[in-house]
């Protein structure tokens, strides 16, 4: 399978691209392909909300000509995907949540019969961390997540949370196993 890790964390070796990495890891060493972007790097303008992207449903249509487009066609290209990020006030990085919205391109006929996406079938799964506990601080994000899923019609596969994290050598160990966890659900 080819598989495209989205980190949406502005720290290449925090808590989330540290637990992405262990999953990554596990995927390679099952033989599956990763595409690894680092979405900080990316220029991601915001969506513009002017439908042009639905003047063409067999591709992005997207009127921006920058990075966010190059990734949706990856996207669109891969088997699963794998949305990672660090929870910042009750929900997704600037990074991450600019491209979920630049999303909107991928999609026709929403709310009707005919609803299609470029993406329809592909599994897709969520890494999340934070330095408090899921309740009362990642619960909305999962949500957004669950309805962008809907929306894309993608298989929601596995959703993990890291809480209570403070820096990568502090992480539980037993959080690996959820890693091969993550891992092994994507691509069942």
């Amino acid at each position: 399978m080819k598989i495209t890790t989205l980190l949406g964390s502005a720290k290449k070796t925090g808590n989330t691209a540290t637990i992405l990495s262990w999953i990554e890891d596990e995927l390679k060493g099952m033989g599956h392909q990763i595409e690894h972007i680092y979405l900080n790097d990316k220029t991601i303008k915001g969506c513009l909300g002017c439908g042009k992207c639905k003047e063409k449903t067999d591709q992005v249509g997207c009127v921006h000509h920058d990075d966010a487009t190059t990734i949706l066609d990856e996207l669109v290209a891969s088997d699963a995907v794998i949305f990672a990020s660090p929870i910042y006030f009750w929900g997704f990085t600037a990074q991450l949540k600019g491209l979920m919205d630049r999303a909107y391109a991928l999609t026709t006929n929403y709310h009707k019969p005919e609803h299609d996406s470029l993406m329809k079938g592909k599994r897709v799964g969520l890494l999340a961390t934070g330095g408090s506990n899921f309740d009362n601080n990642a619960e909305g994000a999962f949500t957004a997540f669950e309805k962008l899923s809907g929306f894309l019609l993608t298989e929601n596969a596995y959703q993990l949370y890291v809480g209570k994290c403070s820096i990568p050598s502090a992480i539980p160990d037993h959080y690996k196993g959820k890693a091969a966890e993550f891992a092994k659900a994507l691509i069942a």
